[in-house]
């Protein structure tokens, strides 16, 4: 069963850069930190979505990062070792793993409790639980949980579960002391000033706990 690695999990946005482009300022990141990378493009043709997944894969060929397509099983089988992560609604979990095969990474979003229980069943390798904190970019999936539904799930899965929705350094500490294994972060870190400071800090929340 293929293991989540990165305690940071980063998915990506290339209209949340503050106008930069995405793949340099990814590199910036990757020299800062070698984070889970979520290619999230949902805009992009198929072709497009591979040829910049593609090029984001070779510059993190350096790094340990672990690279995952949003919701395209196809994509993802076009490239060498990526794996995919669903969307709530997406495939049943179960049938993504016989078409992704048992040596990928396999990861879905879910908004409950029982839908983490769930994706564990059905043989997720990790979960996406948010959003945790309020954040304008997963209002459509209603308001925050909070950090005591994201702590309850903790308890009643074991895979890693990874929060979501809100991130700061301080809340991912928090999320961390419930049991969350990591945090999901976008624009904390793709919209930021300075974006080697903002992995590392955000790293840091996630590792060093007192």
């Amino acid at each position: 069963m293929p293991q989540l690695e990165s305690r940071l999990f980063l998915v990506t946005d290339r209209h949340q850069t503050s106008g930069r482009p995405l793949v340099p300022l990814l590199q910036r990141v990757l020299t800062a930190a070698s984070p889970t990378v979520q290619i999230r493009e949902r805009d992009l043709s198929v072709r497009d979505l591979v040829a910049l997944a593609r090029e984001v894969q070779a510059v993190m060929r350096s790094r340990t990062s672990q690279l995952l397509i949003n919701d395209r099983i196809d994509v993802a089988l076009a490239l060498e070792g990526a794996g995919v992560h669903l969307r709530s609604n997406s495939l049943p979990v179960s049938v993504a793993r016989r078409l992704l095969g048992a040596r990928r990474l396999l990861g879905v979003s879910v908004h409950t409790t029982e839908e983490a229980v769930q994706a564990e069943l059905q043989g997720a390798d990790y979960i996406v639980l948010g959003p945790i904190y309020e954040t304008p970019s997963k209002q459509m999936f209603g308001p925050p949980l909070g950090i005591h539904t994201l702590e309850k799930a903790c308890r009643l899965v074991r895979i890693p579960i990874i929060g979501i929705g809100g991130v700061t350094a301080s809340r991912a500490r928090e999320m961390r002391r419930v049991g969350a294994f990591g945090v999901g972060v976008i624009t904390a870190i793709l919209g930021a000033a300075d974006v080697e400071s903002a992995t590392r800090e955000l790293l840091d929340a996630v590792t060093l706990l007192p």
